[in-house]
């Protein structure tokens, strides 16, 4: 008897270790899954579609490795949507309201896919950019095994020692975190969604400012000149309808990419997020193959959204175009053989299609609910027979100021209707006109055609939850398709026409270390204890500034020193809040100064307190008149005035005249920067600034030429900043 229960025992144990060594082979076998996804980013800036500028080797491996998928689209562009829609697999309109489309229900979000995943053994992890609209009790934590958000506003996050640590870097951070913390046999799905590459819209300060890059690819591009807008003749904008050009989408143009001094310090400063992004990406897949886990591990890489670069005369996203919907999409599966990595595919891919193929590698039942479809067929061989060719697209969050559309691309035409605009049309042929630029609508030869997508768009409309309710309020434009002065753009002028730029309470317009930056009394102030090494800015973050008009009153201590920096550059070589450019001085123990033209990190001084200079073509500052120096008291307020008007420059203090410049030198000189002011190293001393105002003057002011100001033949050279010989006398400019 005993012995029989003995051999039962024995069969008892070797069953539940059959089924347990089965359970852990078929853990195995079901991959793991990371998801990189960045933020804003168009094919047109990674490697591996073309752009022979950008540096991005670990993406361009993981295209290598795997499928790229040259006709990637988003269902709706813009952020929260596609996000909500990967979470959901479910388009805007069906898992909104009529009444309310953008904020999802709450039986649409009960049951995410990573949910499914976890209901069949996944340990799943999310970090970084959330932005998903739910319903009021919503609890993203309870989703997720690991859920931490990192937003951007600031990128930079200060670190317990003090450090400043980019977000891109905190996020693969906590992903690597996640990788070393894996139990064994245990599959996993990680989600790390970057808010990268998303300007940061509060701060329009080109370069670091708007695009802030980790400061591991501090330098790069910085010698490149990028290629300007393909679609960048403004003869693409003015095709476009009224309500397209006075939209979001141009109002931020005038943010980034108007200029061409601004497009440059923004594309390079772009290229930077990206490469960032990849650098982390690289960091990243190190650390998977340190834990053995590379293997059997699936990497997603794709973007929420596309992207307008000033193409069409726009930025943003948002429009029904192709620069708006694509996005980058690569699928690296290790598990795929040799012959089919690499391959490059031409299957029409949706966002929605992600959260089907996330279930589908782990084996889980798709939910019948989804409105997406699995690209493993695509990803392990050839794209199917009866792969689609259509794919219904949309826009309708922040209707009141983004013209709302749905629409229809079936095969190589795509039709849309802007509904809250008497239902405009578009109609592209994507293989004739492969960027959009004709629309077919009146052409008769498409008539029956455009019927048919008319009628299919009103059908797939009613299959996804039916049309909006009407948009209440009205549409309101952003911005006159071109404004007089581009700084103005968006900005509340006061019946005078100047703009406050500091609110008396609080620095959320402004940027700086609030080491030495405060608000008391309701001024603007900064404060050092003589112990500082390098001069440190705070600097205005709504707009750069061009022509202008600024009017500020100013209190400086006994023997303090201090500036208005104008049309100044960010230096992030030196520090995130070091500015260079023109600057009017506040110099408490010495009236020559006190008022006076400077260029900080520049040419330096340009001309002293109560000197009229023109700075010849070659950099020269020339001295052709004179002012009379006035002595203003410290601890005292006074009004301080800057006039820019092209390339001439004035001062004044209380009404006098401080400075009078012009700029002939076309290297040396900026048109256009950011405004700053400063608290500078010496003594201890105490800077206030309240009552900060400027008016933006047109933007074609003409500039002063040479030949309209002949420099004397006795104007001297202005004296150099810095210790001089004993015997030095200026240069006279008739005797060169």
């Amino acid at each position: 008897m005993n012995l029989m229960i003995g051999k039962f025992k024995s069969l008892l144990l070797l069953t539940a270790l059959l089924l347990l060594s089965l359970g852990k082979s078929e853990a195995a076998e079901r991959p793991n899954i990371v998801f990189f996804f960045a933020d804003d980013q168009t094919t047109s800036t990674v490697g591996c579609y073309g752009n022979q500028v950008i540096q991005t080797p670990n993406i361009d491996e993981l295209a290598k490795r795997g499928t790229r998928f040259e006709k990637a689209y988003v269902s709706q562009p813009i952020c929260w949507v596609s996000r909500t829609t990967i979470l959901t697999g479910l388009t805007g309109r069906s898992y909104g309201t009529p009444s309310n489309p953008e904020q999802a229900r709450p039986d649409a979000v009960q049951t995410l896919y990573t949910d499914l995943l976890r209901e069949q053994g996944y340990r799943t992890g999310f970090y970084g950019k959330w932005h998903a609209k739910m319903p009021k009790d919503f609890k993203r934590e309870g989703h997720f095994d690991e859920f931490e958000a990192i937003s951007r506003n600031p990128y930079y996050k200060k670190q317990p020692d003090g450090s400043l640590r980019h977000e891109t870097e905190l996020i693969v951070d906590r992903g690597i975190e996640f990788v070393k913390s894996q139990p064994k046999g245990k599959p996993f799905a990680l989600n790390l969604w970057f808010n990268a590459c998303h300007a940061e819209d509060s701060d329009r300060r080109p370069g670091i400012g708007h695009f802030p890059w980790p400061r591991a690819v501090d330098g790069m591009y910085e010698d490149i000149e990028i290629a300007p807008p393909r679609l960048g003749d403004p003869e693409i904008f003015n095709a476009q309808p009224n309500f397209l050009q006075t939209t979001i989408n141009r109002e931020r143009y005038f943010w980034r990419w108007n200029t061409p001094q601004k497009y440059q310090t923004n594309m390079r400063a772009y290229y930077r997020m990206v490469s960032g992004i990849d650098g982390a990406i690289g960091r990243f897949r190190k650390a998977l193959d340190e834990a053995g886990l590379a293997d059997n591990t699936i990497i997603v890489y794709s973007a929420d959204n596309g992207y307008y670069m000033a193409n069409r005369g726009f930025a943003g996203k948002w429009s029904h175009y192709e620069n708006a919907l694509q996005v980058p999409l690569i699928v690296m599966d290790p598990r795929v053989p040799k012959e089919e990595q690499g391959k490059v595919t031409d299957a029409l891919a949706l966002n929605l299609d992600l959260p089907a193929t996330f279930l589908d590698w782990a084996g889980v039942d798709v939910p019948k609910r989804y409105q997406g479809q699995s690209l493993q067929p695509v990803v392990k061989g050839t794209k199917p027979a009866d792969w689609r060719a259509e794919t219904f697209h949309e826009h309708f969050a922040v209707r009141n100021r983004i013209p709302a559309f749905e629409g229809i691309r079936d095969g190589n035409l795509k039709y849309v209707r802007y509904f809250d605009h008497d239902n405009y049309e578009f109609l592209h042929d994507l293989e004739a006109d492969p960027d959009e630029l004709i629309n077919l609508v009146g052409n008769p030869e498409y008539a029956e055609k455009l019927q048919a997508l008319r009628d299919r768009t009103t059908e797939r409309v009613k299959e996804l939850g039916g049309p909006l309710d009407p948009l209440r309020g009205g549409f309101r434009d952003s911005t006159v398709p071109y404004p007089v002065a581009s700084a103005a753009v968006g900005a509340r002028a006061d019946k005078d026409g100047f703009v406050s730029v500091f609110d008396g309470k609080t620095l959320r317009h402004w940027t700086g270390d609030p080491q030495y930056w405060s608000v008391e009394q309701g001024a603007l102030t900064g404060k050092t204890d003589g112990s500082l090494k390098m001069n440190r800015f705070i600097t205005w973050k709504d707009s750069t500034i061009r022509n202008f008009d600024l009017r500020v009153k100013v209190k400086v201590t006994e023997g303090g020193n201090s500036g208005i920096q104008y049309r100044g550059t960010s230096r992030p070589d030196l520090g995130l809040d070091i500015v260079t450019g023109y600057q009017c001085d506040v110099v408490a123990n010495n009236p020559n100064y006190n008022g006076m033209l400077y260029e900080e990190k520049g040419r330096r001084i340009l001309s002293h307190t109560g000197e009229k200079v023109i700075i010849a073509p070659d950099g020269q500052p020339w001295v052709v008149g004179k002012m009379p120096v006035k002595t203003f008291a410290p601890d005292e307020w006074h009004d301080f005035r800057v006039l820019v008007r092209g390339n001439h420059h004035e001062h004044w203090i209380d009404g006098h005249k401080t400075a009078d410049l012009i700029d002939l030198d076309p290297k040396g000189r900026a048109l256009e920067g950011v405004l700053a002011v400063q608290v500078h190293v010496g003594p201890k001393m105490k800077i206030q600034y309240k009552d900060f105002k400027i008016k933006h003057l047109p933007d074609n002011l003409p500039l002063e030429q040479a030949q309209d100001h002949p420099i004397p033949a006795d104007a001297y050279g202005v004296r150099p900043q810095g210790r001089l010989p004993k015997n030095w006398k200026p240069p006279v400019y008739g005797k060169q």
